[in-house]
């Protein structure tokens, strides 16, 4: 059985296992086996059934992002560990500095951000870049379950037609998270510029 038959048959078998096929597919696209689109679609289509039990998909669909991203995560740190021990005493790439400096927003906005925005190589950076573990943690929960809610409520809101809807504003939803990392990284050097620039006191 090659890769693209197991994860299509995943895409069949999963929905039917109920809540915890939900969880395992969370799990399992967020840690090796890629599933674009299968948990939020999911999520979309538990939500349309049950609306009242939407918050309990959407926390769950995050708590199997979560711990399926901590294995790339550590993974991603310890070989990260061992690069910067090579290069110890060289000057921080600039996404470095800006992640040691904003932690958990760099967390934050990659988990929030709809398909098709990749949010693997994301997790991998923040292993890499030495994100601090309790900052990963909260920034991947709190960012995939404000998705995972939003998701939620458009299947509960407007049933199965909300899949329609995620696969046509794509696009869309890439677009506005792109514009937001680029406005909040011009306001955070705005105001560094102005910190560095306001004349001392003492």
């Amino acid at each position: 059985m090659t890769l693209t038959q197991f994860i299509t048959g995943l895409k069949s078998t999963l929905p039917a296992l109920g809540p915890v096929g939900l969880f395992l597919s969370a799990f399992l696209d967020s840690s090796f086996v890629p599933m674009p689109l299968v948990t939020d679609l999911i999520v979309i289509e538990f939500s349309s059934r049950h609306p009242l039990l939407m918050p309990a998909y959407a926390g769950l669909a995050a708590l199997g992002s979560l711990i399926g991203s901590i294995w790339i995560y550590l993974l991603a740190r310890r070989g990260g560990q061992a690069y910067y021990e090579k290069k110890r005493g060289r000057t921080k790439g600039k996404i470095h500095a800006w992640v040691e400096r904003y932690p958990l927003t760099s967390v934050l906005l990659p988990a929030i951000a709809p398909f098709p925005v990749p949010f693997k190589p994301f997790v991998v950076a923040q292993g890499v870049f030495q994100v601090p573990f309790l900052a990963f943690v909260v920034g991947t929960f709190v960012g995939r379950g404000c998705l995972f809610f939003f998701e939620g409520y458009l299947g509960a809101r407007y049933g199965m037609a909300a899949k329609q809807f995620l696969l046509q504003q794509k696009w869309a939803s890439a677009a506005i998270i792109l514009g937001l990392v680029i406005i909040f990284v011009l306001m955070a050097q705005l105001s560094n510029h102005r910190r560095k620039n306001q004349p001392r006191t003492d």
